[in-house]
């Protein structure tokens, strides 16, 4: 039987950078960062005595007035859900709203509808606060909904409750390409014929002194720019001042939607994704395989999966997350599979100088970013990539936004995580609405 065809119908964000599309879209290619110096009130009120011995005190944080307005106007009850749970409700009513799909009435339709939203690490700091509840004897102030606000899959069954969507509702945890994973399965599911419709990404929010305080120990993160006037530069990804990176939080979600349907009902189409690999590295719990062989062959997978020539590939999103080894890996799985054909057409870039690293759900982000990249045809640089290394990727993309070839075009999304766990998605552009049509 043929597989069917899927196409990228709405986008919806939560970011550093701020909460929308169109917002967060102008601000990276305007070179804006999210990325600040940690300050009190970004930490739960138990860790805030600690700030000053954190070894990391660069982060990048969700505006939190935006935010409130936008869970407001959806009328949740923010008693009964976590953070990393409002922003998966927040994006996925941006992307509902795009793609027209916000008001299925129909049962019948509903059903054809699933739920795939990845995380890396729940909610840690409620964990924390409610451990040390019990150390105090204090088990009657235990949320009752303390159990339903830390499970991985409360972001994907928060979105399936609050529109009705009675398809598959999964949740993929695999440290920072989880993400990846949610939509690449999503993708799977309406291919097969499981559904016609999935919301898929990936929330995470993170920030409080237990993750900051363990990354640090891993020797993760950024340590070189604790000051108010340089905290903006601590996410360099590829540059050779890269110590470590930014841990970020938000939510990217995307509305993936079989082919004709969204024909059938005039949808606009940003992209159509072609083709979905995984592989493991198979080597080490934290650090990527030092001949980048995972990152090389979840690419290829992912390319051969889309019947796509790597010759026809204009842009790649990287993983880069701007750390020494990492980066440096990833280049070099990217110039094993292009071959002398990254210095042609192929543009790279790397857009957590803008927004720090997500977790688990960097790669939702970010594939939102590589979608807008192919449907307005310029791709996003890398910021804070002020030293290159003398064997940089000749097409990695510095100083400003670059314009992408004309005519049909390929994008690779990466993501790697933990325990050695790589996905790549490949996305291509899809024919236009004429102008007047596209809203």
């Amino acid at each position: 039987m043929q597989q069917r065809r899927v196409v990228i119908t709405g986008l919806g964000l939560v970011t550093p950078l701020g909460i929308g599309v169109r917002h967060v879209w102008d601000e990276l290619l305007k070179g804006k960062t999210g990325v600040r110096l940690l300050q009190p009130a970004d930490l739960p009120p138990a860790h805030k005595d600690i700030l000053n011995s954190l070894p990391s005190r660069v982060v990048a944080t969700v505006p939190q007035e935006p935010l409130e307005a936008a869970m407001k106007r959806l009328n949740e009850d923010l008693r009964r859900s976590s953070r990393f749970m409002q922003y998966a409700l927040c994006a996925a009513d941006e992307a509902l709203q795009d793609s027209g799909l916000v008001a299925l009435q129909d049962d019948e339709e509903r059903q054809r509808v699933g739920v795939s939203i990845g995380n890396g690490m729940s909610s840690t700091s409620e964990v924390a606060e409610a451990a040390q509840l019990l150390v105090e004897g204090n088990l009657r102030k235990l949320s009752p909904f303390f159990v339903p606000r830390i499970l991985v899959n409360m972001a994907a069954g928060a979105v399936s409750i609050r529109w009705g969507f009675q398809g598959p509702s999964i949740a993929h945890s695999t440290a920072c390409a989880s993400g990846l994973h949610a939509i690449g399965e999503a993708f799977k599911i309406i291919q097969r014929g499981d559904a016609d419709v999935m919301v898929c990404g990936a929330s995470e929010s993170s920030i409080d002194a237990i993750s900051l305080g363990g990354f640090s120990r891993l020797r993760a993160l950024s340590t070189s720019f604790n000051t108010h006037d340089r905290a903006h530069l601590a996410s360099r990804p590829f540059d050779k001042d890269r110590d470590g990176f930014v841990m970020g939080e938000g939510a990217g979600i995307l509305i993936l939607e079989e082919v004709e349907r969204a024909v059938h009902r005039n949808a606009k189409m940003y992209a159509e994704v072609r083709g979905y690999g995984m592989s493991s590295d198979s080597y080490h719990v934290t650090q990527p395989h030092p001949q980048g062989m995972g990152a090389r062959l979840c690419m290829k997978r992912a390319l051969e999966d889309a019947c796509i020539e790597t010759k026809h590939v204009s842009y790649i999103n990287a993983h880069a997350t701007s750390t020494p080894i990492g980066d440096q890996v990833e280049q070099a799985a990217i110039q094993s599979l292009f071959g002398p054909e990254i210095s042609n057409t192929l543009q790279i870039s790397s857009t957590k100088g803008a927004t720090g690293h997500l977790l688990g759900a960097a790669a939702a982000v970010e594939m939102v970013f590589t979608t807008l990249a192919l449907y307005h045809n310029v791709a996003p640089h890398t910021l804070n990539l002020f030293n290159p290394h003398p064997n940089l990727l000749p097409g990695l993309i510095q100083g400003e936004p670059c314009l992408l070839p004309l005519g049909p075009k390929a994008a690779l999304k990466n993501s790697f995580g933990f325990g050695g766990t790589n996905a790549s998605i490949a996305i291509t552009t899809v024919p236009r609405k004429p102008a007047s049509e596209q809203g």
